[in-house]
């Protein structure tokens, strides 16, 4: 009986170290894939699509939380115009959320300064919640 509980013992021992192992190897692979990102912004879509270049490849990026009127409706230039104005050519830094269903990264954009891009286009009226 003593030797039985021995090696339930090291079994368990066994289960949780490889349990452990494959938690923290998951949680390094989520990090990597929506963790931190920074690069120049090249290309303003609308008011809540941007183009950032990262390690000399182009990155599609959707404002998380937010939507802008598209190009084509009312306002939707002017909304492209005012994005444009406040990130264009800066280095920015991107909190990755996930991908969206056209496998754009969703991301909070911030400026150098900290300013959050996406709640300074909801602030100034350009983009909603």
């Amino acid at each position: 009986m003593i030797t039985c509980g021995a090696v339930t013992v090291r079994l368990y021992s066994l289960v949780m170290t490889r349990l452990a192992a494959c938690v923290l190897v998951f949680l390094l692979s989520i990090s990597a894939a929506f963790g931190d990102l920074s690069g120049q912004i090249i290309g303003i879509l609308d008011g809540d699509t941007i183009e950032v270049l990262q390690n000399n490849h182009t990155e599609r990026i959707r404002l998380n939380s937010i939507d802008s009127p598209e190009k084509g409706q009312a306002r939707g230039k002017r909304v492209k115009q005012a994005a444009s104005e406040l990130v264009f050519g800066k280095q920015v830094t991107l909190l990755a959320h996930g991908l969206d269903e056209d496998g754009r990264t969703i991301a909070d954009v911030l400026l150098p300064g900290g300013t959050n891009v996406n709640q300074e286009l909801v602030k100034e009226g350009w983009c909603w919640w």
